[in-house]
């Protein structure tokens, strides 16, 4: 390219550099946005490999490869076969695998054979001692020697030293100093080999990597010298090897997703290499099946992330296209001159190559950085636009991130050029046609496309409202996160096609307005309705921009705070409070005294109902009556033993301890026992019999109040209004036929005990009606009419208060803890899975991506809407209109357009939410969706919005008044043409 053409390049750049820079930043923006969900995906890779790979390698480390040479029948290995694979192995096998190694060990052993003492009058010979002759390299790093010695390098008078583990001294009854004979099987005619026992050792650390085979399986082993082992029993004895190992532990922690499958090669290809290098060795194991499920994770995890950072993306280059739209549009006139001068088309369309070459690379090295910042936010996010302070993913830079970059780059510049190149094509004369043409209709209005994208939206609901399009899931557990990608590739088709079909709309309604009101409106508006419908394709980039970004905006903030809010909802619903605990219950012996145990019984549940008594001061007084009745003596416990006699009595431990433990906030006794159920003698099968303290209850339970009619605390009053209370499922009512008033009886341990129904409600916490019915009834009554048995704890904890403190202290007060689970922990596992942090980071920053493009996007369109319409302006003003008039009327066309834009994308947006977020329940989950699923909308993301939009038109309307008041008539009405 010339020194001319450069310097034209540099002049149109500088020119119209504001624009530049926008498509420079869109670029960035396009570049980092793509890099960092393989850097992401690759973070997420590095933090779970170790932990997985061990957990499926039988406690192994990460990377433990194991390779086994087993000889078979009477085959001896070639030794000069065997040197060539073990140089093989040490030196050219990490140099594939290309991970530093965290243990490497090599084991050669003969066959085990039955030893016989070389002096029976010293060593027991009626004891079998069966023992295996090995080498082991890095023996003397990895042990300590208890007694005796170490063993010797060198054979001595044909006597072979050994020494053995401190176990196998005590299992085999062997002595420092003892030589036993070790016979050599096969029929080879070598005589027994004469082994001394000079040392006991121990490991120096068990859990090592070392130790492959396990310390159980190196008992019956004689450790001896690697040289001598080669030297003496493999060449000078001539002994054939039976079994050797090599044994790699790497180190994977640095894998990177596009490291997965070249690695997965090398590793299939390795057993073909070890046997043609020596017969009957191969891989005995190895972590191909962990790589395979390792890289189809990290492959559906890119896939999930790139299909939710679709339409982000998407709008980005479609801001890209836009940028070089108005571009060009401002250099078409310099653009037609140059052809008509004698400018190729080749030296044209390079320019703009180069252009796109430079701000390319620029964004190349500017955007994986941005990129890393990203993708380290997506780590850490726990939430929509919830971002916390915890250990980040390990992210770095990898060549597939940068090909990722590369292609986005190629895309968005190719996006740019190519109405370059048509306009390349234009002499003076085209040009000049086409702007008479100006008024028709873009192509997507003349195809249809709209309509043809609204069918196939609709088509799309259509398959997921019949579960068809959600059958295949991303593999990921309910309680983590099941989210299918077409869910958000849908919905955004849906709020680009919805856009184009009210754009199309748009001069249809302008026209209507004008005709109507072209008699009494003002003249501003009744230019600014002219104006818009006259020229309104050249406000549907704007408006489309805008409609894209905020309805994305909309319904990514839902979806995102739909999934977290029901997710959460949904375990905390299963646990049903902060805290449960479970303590050992002690049994007492049938053979007591009857009025020993019940009284043990009765004062316990007194205690109890006593805690229940002191928290009162509501209608639950009768509860608390009913305990009472209970505690006060044997007669309770001694009705539940009318039946036949249990095996045991439970003695309840001391319930007021809980409730005076530091970091509990309220503690209640929650009994769940299964019962048959019998309504009007009739079975009704088996249900789940919930006991509570009503007003413990109260203070300790999860409730969501939108599930109830009535306030949550007005069902558990109703249990206090009578002792034999029950509230039941609104399901199992309706199906029933069981209205309140009604009477049922429950067997609790043989025993029937009648209730009365007082209420029904459609779900309670910690229950499933759809799976078993439950039944919430009174604790003392439960405990007057049938035998005591064990219950649960249930704790609401004090902000910040750990559960490890509070088990210590029940255990110092005598109070075993057979198990507890908490909430908080399970919510804390939830938001660190790789998936659900990684859903949360793309679409919180995708939120911030289209506010941002969109408020760039807006402040520059108007701004050079407004510079290239100064003659029309000048026109205006010299025909009579006042520069208020004038901004008036540019104020009502950002109404019409702009506000329009914003109203439909808020609003679409919404819409999409309602229609598609429901979806979010999958084919597997949508039966057992307790509580029930809901679609939210935070108020907190609605006014960010809101402040951006309002920014947005106050910039607009800054500029609008900055312009009519720089204008000057004398020099906008001129002669010639707009430049």
């Amino acid at each position: 390219m010339s020194i001319p053409m450069l310097r034209f390049l540099y002049r149109k750049m500088w020119n119209t550099r504001w624009l530049t820079l926008s498509s420079l930043l869109g670029l960035i923006m396009a570049v980092a946005f793509t890099t960092s969900i393989p850097m992401y995906a690759d973070g997420s890779l590095k933090r779970v490999v170790s932990k997985s790979l061990e957990e499926k390698s039988n406690g192994l480390p990460a990377g433990s490869l194991l390779i086994r040479y087993q000889a078979t029948g009477s085959e001896k290995a070639d030794l000069d076969a065997l040197a060539d694979v073990d140089q093989y192995i040490q030196t050219e096998l990490p140099k594939d695998v290309a991970f530093p190694n965290q243990a490497y060990v090599r084991s050669y052993s003969i066959r085990s054979s039955q030893l016989a003492p070389d002096n029976p009058q010293t060593v027991d010979p009626s004891k079998k001692r069966q023992m295996t002759l090995m080498s082991q390299s890095g023996l003397k790093e990895q042990i300590e020697i208890v007694q005796g010695q170490w063993y010797a390098d060198q054979i001595q008078n044909g006597i072979v030293e050994a020494v053995i583990l401190e176990e196998a001294m005590f299992r085999n009854d062997m002595h420092i100093g003892d030589v036993f004979n070790y016979p050599i099987s096969g029929g080879l005619g070598i005589a027994p080999l004469k082994i001394k026992i000079v040392g006991t050792v121990k490991a120096g650390k068990e859990g090592d990597p070392y130790w492959f085979q396990g310390m159980e399986g190196l008992v019956n082993t004689l450790f001896m010298s690697e040289q001598s082992f080669q030297t003496y029993i493999l060449q000078q004895k001539k002994i054939p090897l039976n079994l050797a190992n090599w044994y790699y532990a790497f180190d994977l922690r640095e894998i990177q997703t596009s490291q997965l499958s070249p690695l997965q090669n090398k590793l299939e290809r390795l057993d073909i290499t070890l046997f043609q290098k020596l017969k009957n060795t191969r891989v005995d194991l190895s972590f191909i099946p962990i790589l395979q499920e390792f890289r189809s994770q990290s492959l559906q995890l890119q896939i999930l992330l790139f299909t939710l950072a679709a339409p982000m993306i998407a709008m980005v280059f479609y801001y890209i296209v836009m940028n070089a739209r108005q571009s060009l549009d401002r250099q078409r006139s310099v653009i037609a001159v140059l052809r008509s001068r004698g400018g190729s088309t080749r030296q044209i369309i390079g320019i703009y190559l180069l252009e796109g070459f430079l701000l390319g690379v620029t964004a190349l090295i500017v955007g994986p950085m941005l990129g890393w910042f990203m993708a380290k936010s997506i780590g850490s996010s726990s939430g929509f636009l919830t971002f916390v302070d915890r250990q980040a993913v390990p992210v770095g830079v990898s060549t597939e991130a940068l090909l990722y970059g590369c292609a986005a780059v190629f895309i968005a510049i190719l996006a740019s050029v190519i109405p370059a190149i048509v306009y390349a094509r234009s002499s003076i004369v085209s040009y000049k046609q086409k702007l008479a043409r100006a008024d028709r209709s873009p192509f997507w209005q003349k195809w249809f496309l709209d309509v043809g994208l609204i069918a196939l939206v609709g088509y799309g609901y259509y398959l997921f409202d019949q579960r068809q399009l959600l059958t295949a899931q991303t593999g990921l557990t309910t309680d983590q996160l099941q989210v299918h990608p077409l869910l958000f590739f849908v919905p955004a088709l849906s709020i680009i096609s919805l856009g184009l079909f009210f754009l199309r709309l748009f001069p249809w309604l302008l026209r209507l307005w004008s005709w109507i009101g072209k008699r009494f409106l003002p003249v501003p508006i009744y230019l600014t309705l002219t104006q818009l419908s006259r020229s309104a394709g050249s406000y549907y980039p704007l408006m489309l921009l805008l409609i894209l970004t905020l309805g994305l905006g909309v319904y990514n903030a839902s979806a995102a705070r739909t999934i977290d809010l029901n997710s959460t909802d949904r375990t905390l619903y299963a646990y049903g409070t902060d805290v449960i605990v479970q303590a050992v219950w002690t049994g007492v012996s049938d053979e007591l005294p009857q009025d020993q145990s019940a009284g043990q019984n009765g004062g316990n549940s007194g205690s109890g109902a006593g805690g229940s008594q002191g928290n009162g001061g509501s209608p639950g007084g009768g509860n608390s009556g009913s305990g009472q009745q209970g505690g006060g003596a044997p007669g309770g416990a001694g009705s539940g033993m009318e039946g036949p006699p249990p095996k045991l009595r439970y003695v309840e431990p001391p319930f007021i301890v809980f409730q005076q433990t530091e970091g509990i906030d309220h503690a209640a006794r929650v009994l769940r026992t299964k019962g048959n159920v019998v309504v009007s003698g009739k079975s009704l099968g088996q249900g789940m019999l919930m006991g509570i303290d009503n007003v413990d209850f109260a203070k300790v339970a999860w409730f969501r109040k939108d599930l109830f009619k009535a306030h949550p605390n007005a069902y558990l009053n109703l249990l206090g209004t009578y002792e034999q209370a029950v509230i039941i499922p609104t399901s199992f009512a309706e199906k029933n036929h069981i209205k309140e008033g009604d009477i049922i009886n429950i067997s609790i341990q043989q025993q029937q005990v009648e209730f009365v129904v007082v209420a029904t409600v459609p779900y309670w916490p910690s229950q499933y009606p759809d799976q078993t019915p439950f039944f919430i009834a009174n604790l003392e009554y439960i405990y007057d009419q049938a035998p005591i048995v064990p219950y649960e704890v249930w704790l609401k904890m004090k902000d910040g208060a750990k559960v490890t403190p509070i088990v210590e202290a029940l255990t110092a007060k005598q109070i075993e803890i057979a198990s507890v689970k908490d909430v908080r922990n399970e919510l804390i596992i939830q938001k660190k899975h790789p998936s659900r942090g990684g859903v949360f980071g793309i679409l919180s920053l995708g939120f911030l991506v289209s506010v941002l493009v969109s408020l760039i996007g807006y402040i520059l369109y108007w701004f050079f809407n407004l510079s290239s319409r100064v003659v029309q302006f000048g026109v205006l003003r010299a025909m009579g209109l006042s520069r208020r008039q004038l901004t008036g009327m540019l104020l009502l066309e950002q109404g019409f357009t702009a506000g329009l834009s914003i109203a439909l994308g808020i609003g679409i947006g919404k819409l999409t939410s309602y229609l598609f977020l429901p979806f979010l329940q999958t084919a597997e989950n949508v039966q057992t969706q307790v509580p029930p699923f809901r679609v939210v909308f935070n108020a907190r993301d609605t006014d960010q919005l809101y402040i951006v939009v309002a920014f947005m038109m106050l910039t607009g309307a800054a500029l609008l008044f900055l312009h009519i008041r720089r204008l000057r008539v004398h020099q906008a009405v001129k002669l010639g043409e707009e430049k």
